[in-house]
């Protein structure tokens, strides 16, 4: 019922199309959002999760996770990170994985939703510490397509498998600065 509600709202009535096709057996993945330009990004990515049958989380600071609002995360797969009991951020979604056999967590490594110059590179660094492959997930929404990679599992060759990365975003019509520096000038910053 829930994954025809789903299909019904995003593809049916919405008019998103799914390109691509994420193997819902694959115990753990990072999915890295990009671009994130709206906070209609988060209902997105609920209602992707029945359509794709994959329970996709993500991480927050835990901070968030208050006793007034600690039920609306923890219901749509929210995740508190505590950064005290690690060195830093990489650390800390690292551990979460690592305790884990079957994990699917979404980040957005852009930041925010305003125009950045430069990627953040701590998703790169939490798939490779983890073992655990990338799934690039592009929100296309001039053609209202939903893009997914294949898994994408890293070598810890920074630049070469960056590349990967900045040539699947490239096929979304709208970049960002640090997208756009990289078409013009070939170089991962």
């Amino acid at each position: 019922m829930l994954t025809a509600l789903s299909r019904w709202i995003l593809l049916d009535l919405n008019r998103w199309k799914l390109v691509g096709n994420p193997d819902p057996a694959l115990p753990k993945a990072l999915w890295v959002v990009i671009p994130h330009t709206t906070n209609w990004d988060f209902p997105i990515g609920i209602l992707l999760r029945p359509i794709l049958h994959i329970w996709i989380e993500y991480l927050a600071k835990s901070q968030l996770f208050a006793w007034y609002s600690a039920w609306f995360f923890k219901a749509t797969g929210g995740r508190p990170v505590y950064r005290h009991k690690s060195n830093n951020m990489v650390d800390a979604i690292v551990d979460v994985f690592n305790k884990t056999d079957r994990l699917h967590l979404c980040i957005t490594p852009e930041g925010t939703r305003s125009d950045v110059t430069k990627l953040k590179s701590g998703f790169y660094h939490i798939a490779l510490k983890a073992n655990v492959p990338l799934i690039l997930t592009g929100f296309d929404w001039t053609n209202r397509h939903l893009l997914f990679s294949e898994p994408v599992y890293l070598t810890g060759n920074f630049e070469q498998d960056m590349a990967v990365v900045y040539e699947f975003f490239s096929q979304i019509p709208v970049k960002k600065t640090w997208l756009k520096n990289w078409e013009a000038t070939g170089v991962i910053s």
